[in-house]
Parts: structure tokens; C-alpha cells; sequence
């Protein structure tokens, strides 16, 4: 395995973290500007408000894309494997 190959694989690799984990970042953080929002008009400020809900929407979304993101991890941990044996 030369240079050039071990660099495309972190590039991969990178690029597979940043899709597995952008749903759930991304939809935690719009409820937390949801619940903010919600907060200030209210003046309702309970911590725990927003953290119920955004440990909510991550499980959900971890039951809905959880095949998805083992099937992507899968066919990168057997690309890996195949360019060890070779």
C-alpha cells in the first residue's frame, strides 16, 4: 500500500463519518433552535426540555438510517480488507 492509496482511504473515510453523521447532527441541532425558540417566547428555560427531545429525534433517526449506516460500514470495512489482502 503506497502513500497515494492510504490517502484516498482517509479521504473515504472522512467522507463516510461526515454522511453517517450529518442526520443526526444536523436535525439535533435544528430541534435545539426549535426548543430555543420555543424557550424565549415562553420563558420557559428547563435544560432538560431540550435534551429529552434531542435524544429522541437521534434515537430516531438511529432506528430509521441505523441499516443504512451498517450497511455503508460494512462495504467500507470489506474494502478495506480486500485492499489489505492485495
Amino acid at each position: 500500500m503506497d502513500t497515494g492509496q492510504v490517502a484516498d482511504l482517509m479521504r473515504e473515510a472522512v467522507g463516510i463519518i461526515i454522511r453517517l453523521a450529518s442526520p443526526m447532527l444536523l436535525l439535533s441541532m435544528a430541534v435545539g433552535v426549535l426548543v430555543a425558540i420555543f424557550q424565549a417566547v415562553t420563558q420557559i428555560h428547563e435544560q432538560t426540555i431540550g435534551f429529552v427531545l434531542k435524544l429522541v429525534v437521534v434515537g430516531t433517526v438511529l432506528l430509521v438510517g441505523g441499516g443504512w449506516m451498517m450497511d455503508t460500514l460494512q462495504d467500507f470495512t470489506r474494502q478495506i480488507f480486500t485492499m489489505i489482502a492485495s
